[in-house]
This record gives structure tokens, C-alpha cells and sequence, in this order.
């Protein structure tokens, strides 16, 4: 299931009232150095690193009338040893995780690798991220 972390520092690094429009500045500038690990598993005690795609130039965009962020990570497949289980989209202030799978119509998983992700060592992986401002501010309001 996916997860949205750190938003406690968010709001500790950013005391004023954050409206909708602030929660996105702050969003779009975390993600400006976003980093997106794809990991899979051998054995139930060990992530194996399988990919680490950054942020595409030019992709990160703000839908105001959506409240939508969307962009895109790119970047080699470095391992294939053991099929995509989980990511995690790390920015400075900031973190999404969850499980993925290259196979679609996985029960419980909320990202599919697209088509792009081969499994081969060595081609380039793009992935395209949509993050909800409403969701955010939802989440920091309960916190």
C-alpha cells in the first residue's frame, strides 16, 4: 500500500498555514532532486537495489485546477536476480513507498512498472508519478 512519509518534518520545517498552494511549492521543490529505488527480495531479510531512476528534465508539472503533480524517473536497471517488489521515491523532505510489480492487475500493489522496465540490465526505466495535493494536505491536517 502506498505510503507517504516524513510529513512530519515537512510540517516541522514549514511552520506557517500551509494552503494548498504552499503544500505544492514545497512538493515540487523537494522532487526537483528526487531519487526512486526499485528493490526486490532473495531472501525475507535483504532488498536487493534493482534500479535507481532520477527525475526526467522538463517532466515535473502542476495541474492547479487537479491539485496534481505529476513527473517522471528515469534510469538504468542495475540488477535482475529477483523480480520488483517495492519502491521508494525519496526527496529531501519527503518519501513515498509501496509495492510495485512489472506484472499488471497485482492485488495490493499501487505502482506497475510500465513497459519500459524490462527486467534487462543495463536499459533505461521510465516511470511516471502523479502525487495528490489534496492527499497531502489531508494527511497533514490528521497529523
Amino acid at each position: 500500500m502506498r505510503t507517504i512519509y516524513w510529513l512530519d518534518n515537512f510540517q516541522l520545517q514549514n511552520p506557517q498555514r500551509l494552503n494548498k498552494q504552499k503544500i505544492a511549492e514545497i512538493l515540487l521543490q523537494g522532487l526537483q532532486e528526487c531519487v526512486c529505488k526499485i528493490y526486490g527480495s532473495i531472501t525475507d531479510d535483504s532488498n536487493v537495489l534493482l534500479a535507481e531512476l532520477t527525475l526526467l528534465a522538463d517532466s515535473l508539472t502542476y495541474d492547479v485546477f487537479q491539485q496534481r503533480i505529476d513527473f517522471c524517473v528515469m534510469g538504468s536497471i542495475l540488477r535482475n536476480d529477483c523480480p520488483p517488489l517495492i519502491y521508494h521515491l525519496q526527496t529531501a523532505n519527503f518519501g513515498i513507498k509501496g509495492r510495485c510489480s512489472m506484472l499488471p492487475k497485482v492485488c495490493g500493489v499501487d505502482l506497475y512498472l510500465e513497459g519500459s522496465y524490462t527486467g534487462v540490465v543495463g536499459d533505461i526505466a521510465r516511470q511516471n508519478f502523479a502525487l495528490n495535493v489534496d492527499q497531502v494536505q489531508k494527511i497533514l491536517v490528521k497529523n
